[in-house]
């Protein structure tokens, strides 16, 4: 953890702070919510809209804005009038991957944002083709060893946390597996599928499916604990890589400057909001784990994480990209 981080994202909220006298009617407009992911990936994001402008009284409108690995929908929060009409649902690649993935951002995450609470996540799913005689990571890599250099594990893209976690695994296993880049999850399980690939690391809301229909195979998942949706897969921890754990999470971001009775009351809204018992069981069926944070809670969360993920990334080798 970094506390000199804590301190600048602490000293931003708190000259932000105004009475809420000043804020009488907030929201007196529309609110815009910013995602950064082409429409039907959004499911998560359109439900927590929907349920905001419920308690709010105001619409909420998503807005899908795609490119950079959401990073143009980041910049937009980053840059929008900090009144609370204008919000961002953001990955953690956003905020702590992509400061050392990418040469320069145009939005600095730890002055440019303010974290207001965690919405949700997933871990990811370790997989293998069924052509592959491994049942579990441990005989994965067993076979790996065996044949240094010969098995490939998918992935979405380079720095992505499927990518990330392979080379996790490489590090860690002390295994050489040869890394396939594609354009998407879609492709990568396609190709799993067919035995073009070796294994990869997958979110499981599409891959879960697969392997319960028998055609891929489901070795762990990379969360600290196992996953409430597949209790039955154990996690890379137990299966003998201990403090392996590599979660993606969507949290709910305000431009810095915006003032704290906003981020509380929308903080407030949030957490009621995930505990709604037709929100959580939504989620978990489709394989996302509802998530609430104060927002103490979560810049800590992104001070501890932002080092870890430059050190995954410098250790693997992978080159700022433009």
């Amino acid at each position: 953890m970094n506390p000199s981080r804590i301190a600048v994202v602490a000293a931003v909220i708190a000259a932000s702070t105004l009475s809420a006298a000043a804020q009488p009617s907030y929201p007196d407009r529309a609110i815009r919510l910013l995602y950064g992911f082409p429409a039907g990936n959004d499911i998560v994001t359109r439900i927590y809209a929907d349920k905001l402008a419920e308690a709010l009284g105001k619409p909420v409108v998503v807005e899908n804005v795609t490119g950079a690995a959401g990073n143009i929908a980041a910049d937009r929060t980053a840059k929008a009038v900090p009144d609370g009409h204008t919000i961002g649902v953001l990955t953690g690649a956003n905020i702590t991957i992509n400061v050392t993935l990418y040469r320069k951002l145009p939005y600095d995450p730890s002055k440019d944002l303010l974290p207001v609470s965690l919405i949700f996540g997933y871990p990811n799913v370790l997989l293998a083709n069924n052509d592959i005689p491994a049942k579990n990571v441990e005989e994965l890599v067993a076979l790996a060893r065996a044949q240094p250099g010969k098995l490939t594990f998918g992935h979405s893209g380079i720095g992505t946390t499927t990518h990330l976690s392979g080379e996790i695994l490489k590090s860690m296993a002390r295994i050489d597996i040869q890394d396939v880049p594609y354009r998407g999850p879609s492709a990568v399980l396609s190709d799993l599928v067919s035995s073009r690939i070796a294994m990869t690391f997958s979110t499981p809301t599409v891959s879960l499916p697969l392997a319960r229909e028998g055609k891929i195979r489901a070795l762990a998942v990379t969360s600290e604990a196992r996953a409430p949706f597949a209790p039955e897969l154990p996690t890379m921890d137990e299966s003998g890589f201990p403090g392996f754990e590599t979660t993606v999470w969507f949290g709910l971001f305000v431009p810095a400057g915006t003032a704290a009775p906003i981020v509380e009351r929308l903080n407030r809204e949030t957490a009621a909001i995930m505990a709604l018992p037709d929100v959580r069981k939504r989620l978990l069926e489709i394989g996302i784990v509802p998530l609430v944070s104060t927002p103490a809670e979560f810049v800590a969360m992104i001070a501890a994480e932002t080092p870890y993920w430059a050190r995954v990334i410098k250790d693997a080798g992978i080159k700022p990209m433009e």
